[in-house]
């Protein structure tokens, strides 16, 4: 039986018949999927790397410094962006191209590479690595870009509502086709077919001419904010991810929802990509796996978030201690010794240990420099000042608690938590 289970998850991902099937071994939430027409499949996650599957074992791609955020396939190559600001190609994870805010969102044309950052900037990044454009200021943070077919034109969407087309040319901005009053998530373009999608954070996903900005459809539901948009490779389906935690999949020749699925147990649909065939459905969400379903059978399969995440208990069945560690710490740290695949280092055998010393974890050269023993009095003032005071230049999120008494319970959990393997 163990021979036959170890070629069994070795065997290549289901390309051809419709299966469900997970892919584990993430960290964090996934935030972005990509496919590739030979079936491989590249996963985004908040633990700062990037998954490439072609078996249900795979490589992992590290070298960003925050969460990765995109990804997206352009012919050999992989590119994915973040939180740390900046835009990679792989193999090598070398650096293409940097922002001054966070990337959400990459566009691919067969000479370019685009960002959305929420510095308010487009980067347009010549893959032959000549020199890039930024276009903007927009005025807002950008959340969405897209190419037309061709590459000449380029369209962007953002927090500011507004939906804008740009000539690739000169890059000057040419219209703003739609202006829609709340921030604009996701964009898909079908040219082919004569149509534009959006998705935005109060809920709206709107199908629209993508020359006049008039509505061909609508299809709103109470179910706000919209998060992931994708559409199939032969255009018959377009899948909509919201933050409620459902799947709806609209057939695009009879513009009507054929189907609409509860794809979470808690929290939303983060990410969302179609097989090559066109037969599954890819997502994402606050599970550490990326989920598949057989399109046709969405709603026979179980649910994503099986796991329950510590930020989602109770608080009420928590001490004091472990809340503070719950809504702090335990997205990026685990307490076991193994540690998991996590933004940050495990916290196993913590006291005592110098800071950026843990081996196989990418510390930022900050704290591997700091002389920092962690101990109740380190820890203390680690959350008092804030991580971006009491280490400048570490890859902690920028967060404090300011009760002495939270404090001083975080540090007696930890004493507990962190000393043993259960």
């Amino acid at each position: 039986m163990r021979r036959l289970a170890l070629v069994l998850a070795l065997l290549p991902l289901p390309l051809s018949a419709a299966e469900f099937f997970t892919l584990k071994g993430h960290g964090g939430p996934i935030m972005g999927i990509a496919t590739a027409p030979d079936g491989r499949i590249a996963t985004a996650s908040f633990d700062n790397s990037v998954g490439l599957w072609n078996s249900h074992k795979p490589r992992w791609l590290e070298g960003h410094e925050a969460a990765v955020n995109t990804v997206i396939f352009n012919g050999t190559a992989i590119y994915s962006a973040g939180d740390d600001f900046t835009l990679r190609r792989w193999p090598g994870g070398d650096v293409v191209g940097r922002h001054k805010g966070k990337i959400v969102n990459i566009a691919a044309s067969k000479t370019h590479m685009a960002t959305a950052s929420w510095d308010g900037t487009i980067g347009i990044w010549p893959v032959d690595g000549s020199e890039p454009v930024m276009l903007g200021p927009t005025g807002s943070g950008v959340n969405a870009v897209t190419f037309s077919p061709n590459g000449t034109r380029l369209y962007s969407a953002g927090m500011d509502g507004t939906l804008r087309e740009w000539d690739m040319a000169s890059g000057a901005e040419t219209r703003q086709i739609v202006k829609h009053g709340f921030g604009i998530n996701q964009l898909v373009l079908n040219i082919a077919d004569g149509w534009l999608a959006y998705g935005a954070v109060d809920g709206v996903t709107r199908i629209i001419d993508p020359e006049t900005g008039a509505e061909l459809h609508d299809f709103t539901l109470d179910r706000r904010p919209i998060l992931a948009l994708a559409l199939s490779p032969d255009r018959r389906q377009l899948a909509v991810g919201d933050g409620e935690g459902y799947i709806m999949v609209i057939d695009t020749e009879s513009w009507t929802i054929a189907r609409d699925f509860r794809a979470t147990l808690h929290g939303p649909v983060w990410a969302l990509a179609f097989s090559p065939d066109g037969q599954n459905i890819h997502a994402g969400g606050i599970d550490d796996a990326m989920y598949s379903w057989p399109v046709a059978s969405l709603a026979e399969h179980e649910q994503m978030a099986g796991a329950e995440r510590s930020f989602l208990k109770n608080p009420d069945e928590m001490g004091n201690g472990e809340r503070q560690f719950a809504r702090k710490c335990s997205i990026c740290h685990a307490l076991t010794a193994d540690g998991k695949r996590r933004a940050g280092p495990t916290l196993h055998r913590l006291f005592g240990r110098r800071a950026g010393t843990l081996p196989g974890y990418l510390y930022s050269e900050t704290l591997k420099n700091a002389e920092i023993i962690w101990t109740d009095e380190t820890i203390n003032a680690l959350f008092d000042q804030g991580p971006d005071h009491y280490i400048p230049g570490s890859k902690m999120p920028m967060q404090r608690i300011a009760g002495d008494q939270d404090r001083a319970d975080l540090i007696a959990y930890l004493r507990r938590a962190t000393a043993t393997d259960n």
